[in-house]
């Protein structure tokens, strides 16, 4: 982010439901925060500098933590907890640290799952609730996937408030994506909007780590460990016959994170394609011919592409959408295969290609030690923001810090490498790879 963006006067000022005048159970076991610790958005001093002689406030986040004072009585609340959109590695870690922290830090007894995403507020799908306890949520981090289960698209967000009314929810806590964010900030304002106490938490949850003002999503460090086995996987086949190219797709719709950061993590691969760089297939500085003169050269290559990479290339071709209003993303990982093998066998190079599309196995596997650990301290920062009675937010790391952010500067616009920092520069010089552009 640039001076001039952290300095555009950024609100984030969290909503609440009410004034907190309940003492904590913590109190007597932690120390507490207060609303009015604060973590600067930009530490660099030039931003700094330029809000001071703007005369602007300088745009910070509420640091999140256990608070002295708590809005909900622990004795006579309610929770829910709703897991949304596709899988990712740590969810079910998240769901038991909320469950362990809101029964025995707050005393809080009755926890409900909601299953099968936002499907599961609404009567008509049939779902029931899961009473999650300390007993059935002590195993749940060992597995891969979420034990709520989950869905794509959206529901009417009335009928979603009316579920939470009628059981009388006073916290319930999303985790899930963009789109399942700005769901989460709906409710919180529909509940808002009927004078009904209930506070809306967010955990961002997407592998592709592509959340605004977020620095790091959980389930990111364990699928760049995947992947960097995939890429090691990759390298064998393809140093094990004559001109061997091992392809891999990872995951990484706009944002090409996951595959950045996998190839520095395994520094076998010699092209990495993301979305945020663009790049030719033909001519004589195009793709294609780079990767012939790195085969005639070395013997053989291996390429990590982002799903989302060259989208340009299915341009004019029919658009589908998933059920969440996605457009689906062109298959690149494919599309490069097939024009890898028509290249060299046009050239007679006797190409032997591997393609490996892992996705849904990362996706589905358990959270590394790492996430574990981030998974637990995000659990616990928001239940802490949930009981003191904060709305229409979400957790997030942020220079080192958790703290609290607003949804609504939050979703939207996607976060992205920057072609000329320091990481998409380290992936250049670990792979040799130049800007592939005619």
């Amino acid at each position: 982010m640039n001076e001039e963006v952290m300095c555009a006067g950024l609100d984030t000022a969290i909503s609440t439901v009410g004034k907190p005048a309940i003492d904590s159970p913590l109190n007597a076991m932690t120390t507490c925060m207060e609303d009015l610790e604060r973590v600067v958005i930009d530490p660099n001093l030039g931003a700094v500098e330029k809000c001071l002689r703007e005369g602007r406030e300088i745009p910070s986040f509420e640091l999140a933590g256990p608070r002295e004072k708590i809005f909900f009585d622990p004795s006579k609340t309610k929770c829910g907890i709703v897991t949304c959109g596709g899988l990712c590695p740590g969810i079910n870690n998240v769901i038991r640290g909320i469950v362990l922290e809101l029964y025995y830090m707050y005393g809080v007894e009755n926890i409900y799952g909601i299953p099968y995403g936002l499907q599961g507020f609404i009567p008509g799908y049939k779902h029931s609730f899961v009473d999650l306890t300390p007993a059935y949520v002590e195993y749940i981090h060992e597995m891969g996937g979420t034990v709520l289960g989950s869905s794509r698209g959206s529901q009417d967000i009335s009928e979603i408030v009316d579920a939470i009314e009628r059981v009388n929810m006073s916290v319930v806590f999303f985790v899930g994506g963009d789109g399942t964010m700005k769901a989460a900030s709906l409710v919180a304002r529909e509940a808002l909007s009927r004078g009904y106490r209930c506070s809306v938490i967010a955990i961002p949850k997407t592998i592709d780590n592509d959340i605004s003002f977020v620095s790091k999503t959980f389930g990111f460090d364990t699928a760049v460990e995947e992947a960097r086995k995939i890429i090691q996987c990759a390298h064998a086949e393809s140093k094990g016959a004559p001109y061997g190219v091992g392809l891999v797709k990872l995951m990484g719709r706009d944002s090409g994170y996951i595959a950045a950061h996998a190839a520095l993590a395994c520094p076998d691969a010699n092209f990495v394609l993301v979305p945020e760089e663009d790049f030719d297939l033909e001519g004589e500085n195009g793709f294609l011919r780079t990767l012939e003169h790195r085969l005639v050269s070395r013997g053989h290559a291996v390429v990590v592409v982002a799903e989302g990479a060259g989208q340009k290339f299915f341009e004019g071709m029919p658009k589908e959408t998933d059920a969440s209003g996605n457009v689906k993303k062109g298959d690149i990982g494919l599309l490069l295969k097939d024009k890898i093998e028509e290249h060299c066998k046009a050239r007679a190079l006797a190409v032997n290609l591997k393609y490996i599309d892992p996705s849904y196995v990362i996706r589905s596997v358990a959270a590394n030690a790492s996430d574990s650990i981030f998974c637990g301290l995000l659990a616990q920062m928001a239940v802490h923001a949930g009981m003191s009675g904060k709305t229409d937010m979400l957790i997030g790391l942020w220079n080192n810090r958790y703290v609290h952010i607003p949804i609504a500067i939050s979703v939207g616009e996607r976060k992205k490498i920057d072609v000329n920092g320091a990481l998409w520069m380290s992936v250049r010089e670990s792979t040799g790879q130049r800007v592939m552009k005619n």
